[in-house]
C-alpha cells in the first residue's frame, strides 16, 4: 500500500488506482469502452461493437476482443496500487460478435506469486435472457516494483 494512504481498504485503492490509469488510457477511450465496476483483483468493462470494428466476413475484428479483455486485465492486474504490465496473453475465441453487440468482459485474478500474476477475463456478449461467452482470455502480469501516482 502506497506511503501515507494507511486508512485505505483494498476496494478503495483498487478505485484509485483504476482512476489513475484509466484517465491516461486513450486506447480504451477510442474504442468506447467503459469502465463498469473494479475491485481488488477484479475489473468489468464494455463495450458497443460499431461499424469500423467489422471485418471482411461482418463479425468483429479479434483484435477488438483482445484489447476489451486486455483492458479489463490492466484494470484488474492494477487494482492493488502497484504500476503492472502484461507479460503476455492468450485468448480463445467461442463465436462472434457482431454489429451492434454489447460486449462485456470480466476479470478476475487466479493468483499472484512475487511479481508475477494470473488473470482470467471472460469476453460475454448480452442478450435478452443473459450473457452469452464469446472468448477466454488469460493474461499473465510483471508487477514494477513502483506504486501507481494518485
Amino acid at each position: 500500500m502506497p506511503e501515507g494512504r494507511e486508512d485505505m481498504t483494498a476496494w478503495d485503492v483498487a478505485r484509485a488506482s483504476a482512476q489513475a490509469m484509466w484517465a491516461g488510457d486513450a486506447a480504451s477511450r477510442a474504442l468506447g469502452i467503459e469502465l463498469v465496476r473494479v475491485g481488488p483483483g477484479s475489473a468489468q468493462v464494455s463495450m458497443v461493437v460499431r461499424p469500423d470494428m467489422i471485418n471482411g466476413w461482418d463479425v468483429c475484428h479479434g483484435g477488438f476482443l483482445a484489447s476489451l479483455a486486455d483492458s479489463a486485465f490492466a484494470l484488474a492486474c492494477n487494482s492493488h496500487g502497484e504500476v503492472t504490465v502484461a507479460a503476455g496473453f492468450d485468448i480463445v475465441f467461442l463465436e462472434s460478435a457482431r454489429l451492434g453487440d454489447t460486449l462485456v468482459a470480466s476479470a478476475s485474478e487466479r493468483s499472484t506469486h512475487g511479481r508475477n500474476g494470473i488473470y482470467d477475463v471472460t469476453v460475454s456478449r448480452t442478450l435478452g435472457e443473459g450473457p452469452s461467452m464469446i472468448a477466454e482470455f488469460r493474461g499473465r502480469s510483471r508487477a514494477l516494483n513502483r506504486q501507481i501516482a494518485r
